[in-house]
């Protein structure tokens, strides 16, 4: 029996057999029962090849049954163990108990060991288990070791503490393609892009060669900068490089490119990827419509029924948005009931703020406030009263749009910005004694509104504007420019939109608030520093654009001969010869 225990394993009858069985519980359990009647049924290596199996087939209960029946299990089997459940992102939280057992059973781990139990502690989003983790890793001697450390970054990266994140990244004697792409892909997807675009510079700068999962973070980095020129280098070494475009980074291109605002090269992109799939159909959808070709969208998404993947939740939502920005109600009707009736996909609030947001665009304000009321089945959520809001306030219908604000404040009672709008509508209304309560309620309970700014990126720099900013070193030359652009489109009938900033303000002081918004900062900006006529001047901001910065920039586009393109919270609008391709409906 203890030869047969110890037979060189890739030559056992018994591990074949293991093999022929793969990930599959039933013959998984036939096999071990052959096992035990071979006398194999305590040689440890094929019982770590048992476990590995059995949690590669799905059954946690199995494979801890597994475990319960080893004796004195060995590191070899723990460490297998360990790195078997963290694979699976269900089965993360074994991983830490079996990591548990390991060290009751008085078993030392290695940096197999804390590499794969980091990458749990990530997995379940429990910073505070990390912690205690890394100083494991110390206390056994593994801080320096690369492979550890890489763990750890992109541990604390994903968990969002990106400070911690960056201490052990700055500490590492060597930094792998995966660390850096570990740091890059945290400041992204925390919100960080300006960080994710610098740190690919350092990047480059020392040497390390970037993959496409570098690409991937940095492109969608570029996407929340609207960094086309970065995005643009990239997508030309991806075609210099012979990198594939597979249909992730091809997507990551679609994304960056209309982020950015230039559709055609996202199409182009989109036609030249050979397997699509949902989320590559979706993007340029999405894209065709916040950048105003709703049409496109709708075109794109029937294209996409005849002969693509079957369309999502998120599919509907990109093409119900581009209906609603569109004013194509036919259109967004029909959608939603493909929707229901033919895909069985039962609506969320997105879907419902979609319809209501299409409805009230649409001045149907009646037929927007009496589909909340019967169709959605659900107490209202705030989105749905805030896109109810919107159309009221559009369509100036202010004793509705006061009982809807009403709602919504109820709904989120700690939200600033639902009492901004509110004071903005009671204003609009005429009742100024609620504005002073509003405005009284939102120092109570010490509430701000969000504050507003612009980015524009001029020769791969980013540069970031605020409302009279004037941290600029060049801030007297921008705000002379920037009045000469203002004097010459009041010439062309250009007047302040006063209505855009607080009631309370004197006329001469809403017009100085309004000339110095972010926007009109950064075109003034982008004008002065931009020489070529033929490319445009691109925006992104943080907030929805106002009425009066919207108006003035139309007459900027014909004064300055230019093409200005400005993203906002909502959408792109496309400023040439004094028309925006929202055609004012956004």
């Amino acid at each position: 029996m203890e030869t047969k225990q110890f037979l060189p394993l890739p030559h056992s009858p018994a591990y074949h057999i293991l093999l022929k069985a793969g990930p599959r519980l039933k013959p998984l359990q036939q096999v071990h029962a052959h096992i035990i009647v071979l006398g194999f049924g305590h040689s440890r290596s094929l019982l770590t090849k048992l476990l590995n199996l059995a949690c590669a087939a799905g059954s946690i209960t199995y494979t801890r049954q597994i475990f319960l029946s080893v004796t004195k299990p060995d590191a070899f089997l723990f460490n297998s163990l360990i790195k078997s459940t963290s694979k699976f992102h269900n089965f993360s939280i074994y991983s830490i108990y079996f990591y548990g057992c390991m060290l009751l059973s008085k078993i030392l781990p290695s940096n197999y060991t804390f590499t794969s139990v980091v990458k749990s502690c990530a997995d379940l989003s429990s910073l505070k288990l990390g912690k205690v983790i890394h100083g494991h890793v110390f206390l056994n001697g593994f801080g320096l070791d690369v492979h550890v450390q890489s763990a750890l970054v992109a541990f604390y990266a994903k968990s969002g503490d990106l400070g911690n994140a960056r201490k052990v990244f700055d500490k590492m004697p060597e930094r792998s393609v995966v660390a850096w792409n570990s740091m890059i892909s945290g400041y992204e997807q925390n919100g960080f892009g300006k960080e994710a675009t610098l740190l690919f510079e350092k990047m480059r700068e020392v040497g390390v060669k970037p993959d496409s999962t570098t690409f991937v973070s940095l492109l969608s980095a570029c996407a929340q900068l609207g960094a086309l020129c970065l995005g643009c280098w990239v997508h030309k070494y991806i075609i210099e490089h012979s990198l594939d475009l597979n249909v992730v980074l091809g997507t990551s291109l679609i994304n960056m490119y209309t982020r950015c605002g230039d559709v055609r090269k996202a199409r182009e992109v989109f036609d030249s990827i050979n397997e699509k799939n949902v989320f590559s159909w979706t993007a340029m959808i999405s894209g065709y419509g916040t950048n105003g070709y709703g049409r496109e969208a709708v075109e794109l998404f029937d294209e996409m029924r005849r002969k693509g993947p079957s369309p999502n939740r998120i599919t509907f939502v990109a093409v119900l948005t581009a209906c609603a920005h569109a004013g194509l109600v036919k259109e967004g009707r029909l959608v939603f009931a493909i929707m229901r009736e033919k895909y069985l996909l039962v609506p969320g609030v997105e879907h419902y703020v979609c319809l209501v947001d299409m409805l009230g665009r649409a001045g149907l304000l009646d037929d927007a406030y009496n589909f909340i009321n019967e169709e959605i089945p659900k107490e209202p959520a705030a989105a749905i009263w805030t896109a109810m809001l919107g159309a009221c306030k559009m369509h100036k219908n202010f004793d509705l749009g006061v009982k809807v604000a009403e709602h919504l404040v109820a709904v989120e009672p700690d939200n600033p910005g639902h009492y901004v709008m509110l004071s903005n509508i009671y204003a609009l209304a005429g009742r100024m004694d609620r504005v002073e309560i509003v405005r009284n309620i939102m120092i109570r309970k010490r509430l701000k509104k969000q504050v507003g700014y612009s980015t524009i990126e001029v020769d791969r720099r980013t540069y970031l504007f605020s409302m009279g900013d004037k941290s600029h070193p060049e801030t007297n030359e921008i705000y002379r420019y920037l009045d000469e652009l203002m004097s010459q489109c009041r010439e062309l009938g250009y007047a302040t939109v006063s209505e855009s900033v607080m009631h309370e303000l004197e006329e001469e002081e809403k017009e100085f608030a309004l000339r110095y918004h972010s926007e009109k900062l950064a075109v003034a900006f982008g004008l002065l520093k931009m020489s070529n006529d033929e490319v445009p001047i691109r925006i992104v901001k943080n907030l929805r654009m106002c009425e009066d910065c919207h108006w003035a920039i139309k007459y900027i586009s014909i004064v300055a001969n230019r093409e200005i393109v400005v993203r906002d919270k909502l959408r792109f609008h496309h400023f040439k010869d004094g028309l925006c391709s929202c055609q004012d409906y956004w």
